[in-house]
């Protein structure tokens, strides 16, 4: 956000500003005291389990410029000279200001949802758009009801293009977020099982995905997987253009997909009426879906405005965040920390991505509880023991919910099981069983903690 008075953050927000101090400007937006720096306006929300107003005095001493709130008590509480503003809702407020400020912005937007790969898409599009724009993208997983508006307040009038998430877990969530945002461009990586528990269908989970591809207009453009079986669905539904990318079909097609030490080097093929035109690329991460979420990427680029060349240049640069197949070695084990989520798409991707690896030694998978599978759990849980016992040399289960994936595996004919209760176990496991040359992928739910296992195998 580019340096605005508080006069102006009131008028935008609807809140009423009940202190004012005319040389504050605001240029950051907090909701986390932990996090405040000199010069934030601190935000108060409320949720189920907490009340971000009683906070307002932390966020003071620590040197936010000015608070909104939206409990009155709170408020009279505060005294000094910070600024403070009050509104009837505090999540209203921050959705009106980022309305409104999205208003202010003149830059091109990418909207990313799916079932799964929404962060290594972004992060493959920003690194694409970034070799013809100054890019701002959501950091982390801020793609929610309050994640979606203060990923648009990060954004300033020096951008060009802005890369935003957009999630959900419920019905009726994608489309407020999706007006918003006001894409230029949308993907939508895949229809998958993930919040499978709320949504109950994956029907209902392309409806509701969908709407990012609706609220993109006829000008714009639409990415879509030509490998996934809800795309004619979501194509049928949009005003835009629609252009579908995928390994086997589509006008952006990826071919001669060879992994190394250091990541996957492919050939991207554009087609089009005229003409076919064929450059090499390459990504720093393993995986068949990487490459999938990858060509999303550069076909987002091109509808941008990023020259082909351009864009798989830009490609080679993207840095991707921890826990999302990061590499890692440990006694001469390499292992793949997948820890970032699961759901049963990306466990059998995340397992065929730890076949398709180059290793000399064994592949070991431990693999933890997948969350919000509701009455898919058991079919789930199948599927992902099935794969773990099609694509791995040896499973290692972590948790009680996760010997769902045992149970399958050996009902497949597999046998090479070890089922523990928690990663301090399963780091006993690993570091009794695994050998130089052996390729270690570690998955689970963010519920499951999976990450604790490197900790506790370094100690």
């Amino acid at each position: 956000m580019d340096k605005t008075p508080l006069l102006e953050i009131a008028s935008m927000s609807g809140a009423k500003l009940l202190r004012d101090n005319p040389g504050v400007t605001i240029s950051n937006i907090n909701k986390d005291t932990r996090t405040i720096r000199p010069g934030d306006l601190y935000i108060g929300l409320r949720g189920e389990n907490f009340d971000g107003n009683i906070f307002a005095s932390q966020a003071i001493e620590k040197g936010a410029a000015a608070v909104l709130l939206d409990s009155p008590e709170e408020a009279q509480k505060l005294t000094g000279s910070v600024p403070v503003l009050l509104a009837e809702n505090s999540l209203t407020a921050l959705t009106n200001l980022a309305a409104a400020w999205r208003a202010k912005l003149d830059l091109k937007v990418l909207g990313i949802t799916g079932s799964s790969g929404k962060t290594s898409t972004k992060e493959f599009a920003a690194a694409v758009l970034s070799s013809k724009f100054k890019v701002v993208k959501t950091q982390g997983n801020l793609n929610n009801h309050i994640g979606v508006p203060l990923s648009i307040l990060a954004a300033s009038s020096n951008d060009k293009a802005a890369v935003w998430e957009i999630g959900m877990n419920h019905p009726g969530e994608i489309a407020p977020l999706a007006a918003l945002a006001k894409p230029d461009c949308a993907i939508v990586t895949n229809i998958g099982t993930a919040h499978i528990e709320y949504m109950k269908s994956r029907d209902a989970i392309a409806l509701e995905k969908g709407m990012l591809a609706e609220a993109v207009p006829k000008e714009g453009s639409v990415i879509l997987s030509a490998e996934d079986d809800k795309s004619d669905s979501i194509a049928a539904r949009c005003r835009a253009k629609v252009i579908r990318t995928g390994l086997k079909d589509g006008s952006l097609i990826a071919t001669e997909i060879l992994p190394n030490p250091v990541g996957t080097a492919f050939k991207v093929t554009l087609r089009s009426a005229e003409k076919e035109t064929t450059v090499q690329a390459s990504i720093p991460v393993q995986g068949l879906h990487m490459v999938q979420n990858a060509l999303m990427a550069i076909a987002a680029g091109l509808e941008l405005g990023v020259p082909l060349e351009s864009a798989v240049k830009g490609l080679a640069r993207t840095e991707l965040a921890a826990g999302r197949l990061e590499q890692r070695t440990h006694k001469g084990v390499i292992f793949l920390d997948d820890t970032y989520n699961a759901n049963p798409d990306s466990m059998e991707a995340a397992l065929s991505t730890l076949r398709l690896m180059p290793s000399s030694g064994r592949r070991i998978a431990v693999l933890g509880k997948m969350g919000e599978l509701g009455e898919y759990a058991t079919e789930g849980y199948s599927r992902t023991g099935c794969a773990a016992a099609k694509y791995a040399d040896v499973l290692v289960t972590v948790g009680s919910e996760a010997r769902q994936i045992s149970e399958a595996a050996r009902g497949a004919g597999f046998s090479r099981i070890h089922e523990v209760d928690d990663t301090s176990a399963a780091a006993r496991i690993i570091d009794q069983l695994a050998r130089p040359g052996d390729l270690v992928l570690v998955k689970g739910s963010r519920s499951a903690q999976m990450e604790t296992l490197f900790q506790k195998l370094q100690n």
